[in-house]
């Protein structure tokens, strides 16, 4: 079972400032970018939220998820980053990274989270 996306905004981002993201716009970046749905994680290191691109994607045959619990996950992280207030800078990221995924070594981005919202997410 496919899954579809949304069209996507220009490469710079600048057509969604501040909307929130979707799981759908996710999957369609990743699909434009690299041709294939990367596993997506948020981690916390060193009192630092952190989204990561990994190296496994949906498309292998060894990846553990089927579609539909990719997209819940995907879904559940949309809804951790539009609420830490970050969905602009992880879109601007992923559209403009000149790196790429690569086996053994996870893209990261550190997460500037605004102060408001960090008091509710980081102790």
């Amino acid at each position: 079972m496919a899954i579809a996306g949304p069209k996507l905004p220009d490469e710079d981002g600048e057509s969604l400032p501040g909307q929130a993201l979707s799981a759908d716009e996710l999957i369609a970046i990743l699909r434009q970018r690299w041709q294939a749905t990367y596993d997506l994680q948020l981690v916390k290191r060193q009192g630092r939220f952190h989204i990561q691109v990994m190296w496994a994607y949906l498309e292998q045959q060894s990846f553990p998820l089927g579609p539909e619990a990719y997209r819940l996950k995907l879904e559940e992280l949309v809804g951790l980053l539009n609420g830490l207030g970050v969905a602009a800078q992880v879109r601007q990221w992923l559209l403009t990274t000149a790196d790429k995924p690569r086996l053994g070594r996870a893209m990261t981005l550190p997460l500037e989270i605004p102060p408001e919202r960090a008091s509710e997410f980081l102790l």
